[in-house]
């Protein structure tokens, strides 16, 4: 199966949490019919992404990265790649990668999706680039130590109640995490496999 494939059975399956959200996938789903390259940053002017909010094991913090072009805090995550099988394995590429932490144990279902404007990522004033996000939700191990890439200014923890830039969107992904976490109990330490429900 392609990504663009694999894209399209996931956002068929995900049960929306919100009218909002539903409203997302359905957009998402008619820009994969319409767009080939809908999986690929040449895509334009809208590409699917994939990231991932990074959870302590006890879901009280939550590890961000200070985006070095947006000069903001978010969750880990950026553009899919040729050699990505599915959404799920880019963005646990892309959080192993800014991160540094290789012990992630990430849920294969989307949390979340969040469609939004990136100036820096080309496109005109008047029809700007959008990112087609969605979210995953990964714990990490309480003993490995995260580092910085070269995609951030700074990379830390933060309590899951001060996060540093509290916008609606990230108190929303964080909020939709923690109680994925409680749920499905992802912190289990059997298997790392990016495309195989965590149980």
């Amino acid at each position: 199966m392609s990504l663009h494939a694999d894209a399209v059975a996931v956002l068929s399956a995900w049960s929306a949490p919100d009218a909002g959200q539903e409203e997302l996938r359905e957009r998402y789903l008619a820009h994969l019919h319409d767009c080939p390259e809908a999986m690929r940053r040449e895509g334009r002017p809208d590409h699917l992404t994939a990231s991932t909010l990074v959870l302590s094991a006890d879901g009280e913090r939550v590890l961000l990265t200070l985006h070095a072009k947006a000069r903001r805090w978010f969750q880990l995550g950026g553009h899919c790649e040729a050699g990505d099988p599915t959404l799920a394995a880019a963005a646990l590429r892309e959080a192993t990668e800014e991160s540094g932490l290789t012990g992630l144990r990430l849920d294969p279902v989307p949390v979340q999706l969040s469609a939004h404007a990136v100036p820096f990522c080309g496109g005109t004033p008047e029809r700007p680039v959008h990112h087609l996000d969605v979210r995953f939700v990964a714990v990490a191990t309480d003993d490995e130590q995260h580092a910085v890439s070269e995609e951030s200014l700074d990379v830390r923890w933060w309590p899951t109640d001060a996060l540093p830039d509290p916008e609606r969107d990230l108190v929303d992904l964080v909020r939709l995490a923690r109680a994925r976490l409680r749920a499905q109990s992802i912190s289990s330490p059997s298997s790392r496999a990016a495309d195989q429900p965590i149980r």
